[in-house]
């Protein structure tokens, strides 16, 4: 269970801050607790989900030291790719969906390492490029507050210690 301060990665909403834990009521009148989340890259908006939810995956960030961890793996992570398109894009999406830093890095990678053998000319496939858009803006807000450095500076950090 988190508490009130806590940072946790919300779903495809990326990092939030639960800024409260408190009942609430839903449509068939049950009272169920619930954490509210304030997201960091969203302001103004806040998120009511119950505790006991098992429809989106609710974390809590990574530790400096996991983060440190991870990007010093990234060189050994395996490619994944899958030739249909159709069945690419629903793989890509079950592993954002269950946001795991290792499977947001493998998307970032993959889809980045197929755009650079892909032949001259050749336009990208959309799906492609919109999910590793969304894989590497919740690496980004992660490993930000992880790191405790701006969000923008993220993938500069990680390429200055991709090999250390």
């Amino acid at each position: 269970m988190f508490k009130v301060n806590d940072y946790v990665m919300y779903g495809m909403t990326g990092a939030c801050k639960v800024i409260d834990i408190k009942k609430e009521k839903f449509m068939n009148n049950e009272q169920k607790e619930c954490y509210v989340l304030s997201p960091i890259y969203s302001k103004n908006m806040t998120i009511k989900i119950p505790i006991d939810n098992k429809k989106v995956v609710i974390r809590g960030i990574h530790s400096e030291e996991e983060v440190e961890s991870l990007i010093k793996k990234i060189s050994d992570m395996d490619l994944f790719w899958v030739d249909n398109d159709k069945e690419r894009s629903e793989t890509f999406k079950l592993m954002l969906k269950n946001g795991e830093c290792e499977d947001l890095i493998t998307i970032v990678k993959s889809i980045h390492s197929n755009k650079k053998n892909k032949a001259l000319g050749k336009r990208t496939n959309k799906n492609d490029d919109e999910v590793m858009k969304t894989a590497e803006n919740l690496l980004n807000e992660e490993f930000s507050i992880s790191l405790g450095i701006e969000k923008e500076n993220v993938k500069s950090y990680i390429l200055g210690h991709i090999n250390e």
